[in-house]
């Protein structure tokens, strides 16, 4: 099918198998019904213009929404395999042949970039939707726990008490501000590209403002070149997946390490855990390390995206637009795949409260309040009080001695070390290494103390629901305007 008179063969059998085909099922199952949408806009916008009338225009109108994946495919003789030349082979072998200037003045460049953008908002809000969901499923489990005490851990070592309620009030922390970048990316790139052309935009006077919010866009974008060359959109896009993916795997990292026997802080049910084939007596939780493993596909497809336009010319191509924008779809595919099973592990993880408590109890977590209260309540200058709490500690680990049974006397002789005095010692010790008192200790905004949590917990549920509120309106707006775009045409389209 020679479709514009200077190629006269077809595609050859190697390049329709190990490209156009495969490039051909992708666009007819993920772009189909973007590529559709923007055929129906730009019908309008012929019928604005006065090249057809309203007959004829809701003749093909009606041929355009009779077609779904079924009725196309990859065909080198009849479309050289390519999904625009499909959907024009399928109107013009409709009941009513197209008028004369369907397709004038239009390129396939534009068209393109319109649909992966279309079709790539759609995945993008499908994830924020998956993060809205874990952000609720996080906070619900957080609230739980904020005064269930825990070792807090900075370089793989015990440090101060914390709870599951404040840690996991930082994942949702981070969900948010996902959520918050997610929205402005989404703003930003909410830009119709249609009407661009090939490169330098077109010669009939289409009204751009209309096509956008046919499609609903929020505004059309202003640049033809932009238009049809940029693929910013992708990666900052995959910028914000990437980000988030890297957050949670760190995240992820900590429940596989308080999930193993070394800690056994959580447990997961049955129904989310595997079985070693050679050791019976094993309950492996490798839904954790899916996670973390497809945390990697996310941040390595941003990668990909961003190379695969490296030194590319600021113009359309297929190395950009097709060949590396695929990889968004995947990333997309990837990221919502792991965050359900995130809230799979979120909604079941159980914690032992007994681990956790005896961890805390075996540790000196208390040193840093110690050393707080000798300054404060006895004096002591605060270097020299943090060398004797480390003295005090060193030497009660050095005799065996818990946390939970504090020795007044050998914090006396460790004080008179230093040429002070601490009392009363034992009321001091006691109130630096109780667990519950240490957790309470910390009385700071954004704090580990349960009042404090509660307050961050509260503050991001807020939140929540703002962002929740802000991603349905542009969905609504989206699934407006294509709801309009299916009614039937009528002599209103032609104002």
């Amino acid at each position: 099918m020679a479709v514009t008179g200077r190629i006269d063969g077809t595609p050859s059998d190697v390049w329709h198998e190990e490209v156009l085909a495969a490039q051909f099922a992708h666009e007819a199952e993920h772009l189909l019904p973007h590529y559709v949408a923007v055929e129906r806009a730009l019908l309008r916008e012929y019928l604005r213009m006065g090249l057809v009338d309203t007959a004829g225009a809701a003749s093909l109108d009606a041929r355009l929404g009779s077609l779904d994946a079924d009725a196309i495919r990859a065909d080198p003789q009849r479309n050289m395999s390519d999904i625009s030349f499909a959907l024009e082979h399928h109107v013009q072998s409709g009941p009513t042949p197209p008028f004369a200037a369907w397709h004038v003045d239009r390129s396939r460049n534009d068209a393109q970039v319109c649909a992966q953008l279309m079709a790539a908002r759609t995945d993008f809000t499908a994830v924020a939707a998956d993060l809205l969901d874990l952000g609720r499923a996080v906070t619900a489990l957080a609230a739980r726990h904020t005064d269930t005490p825990m070792p807090g851990y900075t370089h793989g070592q015990a440090a101060q008490i914390i709870t599951p309620g404040y840690h996991l009030a930082a994942l949702a922390a981070e969900t948010n501000a996902a959520l918050r970048r997610m929205l402005h990316t989404y703003d930003e790139t909410d830009a119709c590209p249609l009407g661009s052309g090939a490169m330098a935009g077109q010669e009939l006077p289409w009204d751009r403002d209309r096509l956008a919010a046919h499609l609903g866009f929020a505004r059309a974008q202003p640049h033809a070149l932009v238009g049809v060359a940029s693929r910013t959109w992708t990666t900052a896009m995959a910028s914000d997946l990437a980000g988030y993916a890297a957050v949670l795997s760190r995240f992820t990292t900590d429940f596989m390490t308080w999930g193993g026997s070394g800690f056994g802080f959580l447990d997961l049910p049955d129904d989310l855990a595997g079985i070693s084939a050679a050791m019976p007596q094993k309950r492996n939780f490798p839904v954790l390390e899916r996670i973390r493993g497809r945390c990697a596909h996310v941040v390595g497809r941003a990668a990909d995206l961003v190379a695969g336009q490296r030194n590319t010319p600021y113009s359309n191509t297929v190395e950009v637009s097709k060949e590396t924008g695929a990889h968004l779809h995947t990333q997309a595919r990837a990221m919502r795949s792991l965050l359900r099973l995130t809230h799979a592990v979120v909604t079941g993880t159980t914690y032992r409260t007994d681990r956790m408590l005896g961890a805390c109890a075996e540790d000196h977590l208390g040193g840093f309040t110690l050393a707080n209260r000798l300054t404060l309540d006895c004096g002591i200058p605060w270097r020299t009080a943090q060398i004797v709490a480390g003295r005090y500690v060193k030497r009660a680990v050095e005799q065996g001695l818990r946390a939970d049974r504090p020795d007044a006397d050998l914090l006396r002789a460790c004080v008179a070390e230093s040429g002070h005095e601490a009392e009363p010692a034992a009321e001091l010790l006691a109130e630096s290494f109780d667990i519950d008192a240490g957790l309470r200790a910390k009385r700071s905004a954004g704090s580990a103390h349960p009042d404090q949590v509660a307050r961050l917990l509260a503050d991001e549920s807020r939140e929540l629901d703002r962002l929740d509120a802000e991603w349905s309106r542009r969905t609504a707006h989206r699934t407006a305007a294509a709801r309009h775009l299916e009614t039937p045409v009528t002599a209103r389209d032609q104002a």
